[in-house]
C-alpha cells in the first residue's frame, strides 16, 4: 500500500511540494491536499498585477483543479483543517472529513499581523493576503473612498500603486523615514517615493496608526501624532503572522513559527512544515525563494529520507507599473566595507553596491534592475571580483573577460564609516 501524505495547505509552498513530489517520484504516495481557499494554487506575488487590472485570476492560476486530478491527488477546496489526532495519525476537516496519514506536512502560511489598536475589528479594515482580499477592494472600486494603507513595505506599496492606478485616493502610512526599509537605503527610498507620488500616492512617514475610528465601519484613521486621515478601507501591511494555531493545538513544539529541523521535520517526527508557517534556527520566511528551496528539500526527504535545509541569501524584487527595485544581502555597509554608487536622477536609475575586500555583499538597483541576478548570483557564489572591480556597476556586459570597450568610472568608491 501507498504511503498515505496528507498536505494541509494549498498555497504556494504546499503546492510547490506537491509539482517537487510529483517531478520526483509521481504516484509513490497517495496524497490528499485539504485548502482553506476555494480556489486552485495560484500566484499569490501576481494579487497586485489582478488588483490593478493587468491580470486576470484566470492567468494567476497555477494549478486548477485539473492538475490534482490528472495527478491523483484527492483535493478538499474551501474545507480547511480543524483537528489532528496525532497518536490515530488522522486528521479532521471542518467539514467533517476524516484522513488517516503516515506522514503529514503543514504548509499553512501566515496571516497579516493586526495590532491590538482601537477598532481594529471594525467593518472595512483588514489585510491584504488572498484572493478575497482583492476581490473585497475590487468590489469598492466602484465608489472611490478614501484608502489608508498601513505599511510602506513591498506588499503595501504594490497594493497602493494598484489602487492609484484605479483613481482612488491613496494614503501609505509608515512608522519609519524610510520606504522599504529592510531593503532600501534613503536614496534609492526616496526615488522610489517621487516615482510612486507621481502616480498619485501620498506618504506619511515616520509615524503609526494609533486608533481607528468609526461606528457601524472605519470612517478614519488616527496617528499617533495626532492627525486624523478619512478612510472607508484600511489595509495593514505592517508584517505577518505564521498560521501556527492548528500546529499549537496538536501540541507540537512552536515559537514564531512551527519550529523544524534541517530535514524540515517537526517535534513530531511524522509531521514535517515548510513555507511562512515554519520557524528554522530561529528565522521565519516571507519571500517565496527559500521557500522554493524548502520544497525541494522536503520533496527529497519524503521521496528518498536525505535532504538537508540550509538558509541562503534571498532577494527582493518590486515591479510596479514604470519602477523596478531590486535589492539583496546588506543596504548599508559596516566598518571595514566600501560602497561603489551610480546615480542619474533624470532617469530614475540609482545602483549601489556593497563590498567587503573583493566580494559583493550587498545590492540596490533602482529604475535599472537588469544586472540583478547577474549580481546576486556574485553575492551568493562570493566570487572575487577584483578583474572587473572598477567597471563592476557598469553590469555583467561590460565585465567579460573578452570585453575592450570597457568605461571607466571616476572614483566611484566610498569607504564605510
Amino acid at each position: 500500500m501507498k504511503p498515505r501524505l496528507v498536505v494541509i495547505g494549498n498555497g504556494m509552498a504546499g503546492a510547490r511540494l506537491l509539482e517537487e513530489l510529483v517531478a520526483r517520484d509521481a504516484g509513490r504516495h497517495a496524497i490528499t491536499v485539504f485548502g482553506a481557499e476555494p480556489h486552485g494554487n495560484y500566484n499569490r506575488i501576481m494579487l497586485s498585477p489582478v488588483l490593478a487590472g493587468e491580470k486576470t485570476v484566470a492567468e494567476i492560476m497555477l494549478n486548477p483543479r485539473e492538475w490534482y486530478a490528472r495527478h491523483d491527488i484527492t483535493l478538499h477546496l474551501g474545507d480547511p483543517v480543524v483537528a489532528i489526532d496525532r497518536t490515530r495519525r488522522e486528521v479532521t476537516s471542518r467539514a467533517g472529513v476524516t484522513v488517516p496519514y503516515d506522514q503529514l506536512v503543514f504548509a499553512t502560511g501566515s496571516r497579516p499581523w493586526l495590532p491590538e489598536i482601537p477598532g481594529i475589528d471594525l467593518p472595512g479594515v483588514g489585510g491584504f493576503r488572498d484572493l478575497a482580499d482583492v476581490e473585497t477592494l475590487q468590489a469598492r472600486l466602484a465608489e472611490p473612498a478614501p484608502v489608508v494603507i498601513l505599511g510602506g513595505g513591498l506588499l503595501g506599496l504594490e497594493a497602493a500603486a494598484g489602487l492609484a492606478g484605479h483613481g482612488i485616493d491613496v494614503t501609505v502610512v509608515h512608522r519609519n523615514p524610510v520606504l522599504m526599509n529592510r531593503q532600501l537605503d534613503d536614496a534609492a527610498a526616496a526615488i522610489l517615493r517621487q516615482a510612486l507620488e507621481a502616480r498619485g500616492v501620498r506618504f506619511i512617514l515616520g509615524t503609526q496608526a494609533e486608533a481607528i475610528e468609526g461606528s457601524e465601519r472605519v470612517e478614519a484613521v488616527r496617528l499617533d501624532d495626532g492627525r486624523r486621515l478619512p478612510a472607508a478601507t484600511v489595509l495593514f501591511t505592517i508584517g505577518i503572522q505564521p498560521a501556527i494555531a492548528l500546529a499549537r493545538e496538536a501540541g507540537l513544539d512552536c515559537g514564531r513559527g512551527i519550529r523544524v529541523d534541517d530535514q524540515l521535520r517537526s517535534s513530531d517526527p511524522a509531521i514535517h512544515a515548510l513555507g511562512e508557517c515554519i520557524e528554522h534556527d530561529g528565522r521565519t520566511y516571507g519571500l517565496v525563494a527559500p521557500i522554493w528551496e524548502q520544497a525541494r528539500v522536503l520533496a527529497g526527504v519524503l521521496t528518498t529520507g536525505r535532504g538537508r535545509y540550509r538558509d541562503r541569501a534571498t532577494s527582493t524584487r518590486l515591479k510596479v507599473t514604470g519602477i523596478d527595485v531590486f535589492s539583496a544581502g546588506r543596504i548599508d555597509p559596516a566598518p571595514g566595507e566600501h560602497c561603489l554608487r551610480l546615480r542619474d536622477p533624470q532617469q530614475g536609475i540609482y545602483k549601489k553596491l556593497i563590498l567587503r575586500d573583493d566580494n559583493v555583499v550587498g545590492v540596490v538597483l533602482v529604475g535599472d534592475v537588469a544586472d540583478g541576478g547577474w549580481f546576486f548570483d556574485l553575492l551568493g557564489e562570493r566570487r572575487d571580483i577584483s578583474a572587473f572591480r572598477e567597471r563592476l556597476l557598469f553590469g555583467e556586459r561590460f565585465c567579460e573577460p573578452d570585453d575592450t570597450t570597457r568605461p571607466a568610472i571616476d572614483s566611484p568608491t566610498e569607504n564605510a564609516a
